[in-house]
């Protein structure tokens, strides 16, 4: 499930914006404020839940159902990060912050990481105490709740649906949701079990299940948001076919000091010398080489440098 992002992130949808250079937008073109909605209402929803979660889980006497509501907080954590990071990648660039805060989507994709994978030692800790020594559990009351959860996760899931291929954040909130009700879906046949079979083993061992997938979806995540916070090309653009491409323009001899890396988790910078021994090509050229990548490649910040190839002093040639 951790593979949906590997479709060419390049047609997010942003033809609104034919000016490619990196002034003046400090409006983000895919309007995650459309996501402000979603994002306060999953939050309230789960918030709800995860106290009613932790409440009866206690009361069950189910690592089961506690471990889900540590799932579930997790995932409220990260929704706030999410929605944090979308306002401040809203706030206009300033002179310090040329770029605006949009930088700050990956720090928060990065952190929700993190945040998870502390979930996920909490939660097997617990569990694996309680293989060894074992401790009655109701099987009745985590149907019930665990199947209030599948609902709950479903509708969150379900409003964060559409925006999931664009950005990794909103992506983060989605996967997270679904992972949660397939959580809540397995929490539900192991309280089904427990209350037909008696076995009391089951509690721990679905709680260690619901750890083990909540860390293959962090560390897929985690790899892809740290590869960004250290300005990594994104996954969604092939490197060799941007400089192919730039090689192809007309009177282009060269390319050298290709850079693409991400501005945020949904904004794409590239900065490159183009040797044109002919001469300035003009600035059609430089509009029409920017048109180009933001439509091929998804890259919405062109800088291009032309140089002529002639100086001998030219050591990065």
């Amino acid at each position: 499930m951790a593979h949906a992002h590997t479709h060419s992130g390049h047609q997010h949808g942003h033809g609104a914006h034919g000016h490619s250079h990196g002034h003046s937008h400090g409006h983000h073109h895919h309007a995650p404020a459309s996501f402000g909605r979603a994002f306060a209402l999953g939050i309230a929803l789960n918030l709800g839940f995860v106290a009613v979660e932790t409440a009866y889980g206690f009361m069950a006497n189910s690592m089961a159902l506690l471990a889900d509501a540590g799932h579930n907080l997790s995932d409220v954590l990260g929704l706030a990060l999410a929605w944090g990071a979308t306002l401040l990648a809203r706030r206009p660039p300033s002179r310090r912050f040329s770029y605006g805060l949009r930088g700050a989507t990956i720090l928060a994709a990065l952190a929700n990481a993190l945040i998870l994978l502390v979930a996920v030692g909490f939660i097997v800790y617990h569990a694996v105490i309680r293989l060894i020594i074992p401790d009655l559990v109701e099987g009745e009351t985590i149907i019930i709740v665990a199947a209030i959860g599948i609902l709950i996760n479903g509708i969150t899931a379900w409003m964060f649906a559409r925006g999931r291929q664009r950005d990794l954040n909103i992506r983060g909130a989605y996967l997270h949701m679904v992972a949660d009700a397939l959580v809540s879906a397995g929490v539900v046949i192991a309280g089904l079990l427990i209350a037909t079979t008696g076995w009391l083993w089951l509690d721990p061992v679905a709680s260690l299940i619901v750890a083990a997938l909540i860390f293959l979806a962090t560390v897929d995540m985690a790899r892809e948001s740290a590869a960004m916070a250290v300005a990594g090309v994104p996954r969604s653009i092939d490197p060799e076919a941007v400089e192919t491409h730039l090689k192809s323009m007309p009177g282009v001899t060269r390319v050298h000091d290709l850079h693409i890396w991400p501005m945020s988790t949904t904004d794409t910078v590239l900065t490159a010398h183009l040797t044109i021994p002919g001469g300035h090509p003009g600035d059609p050229f430089l509009a029409d080489a920017q048109r180009q990548l933001h439509d091929r490649f998804g890259i919405g910040h062109v800088t291009l440098q032309i140089e002529l190839g002639s100086d001998p002093d030219c050591g990065g040639c």
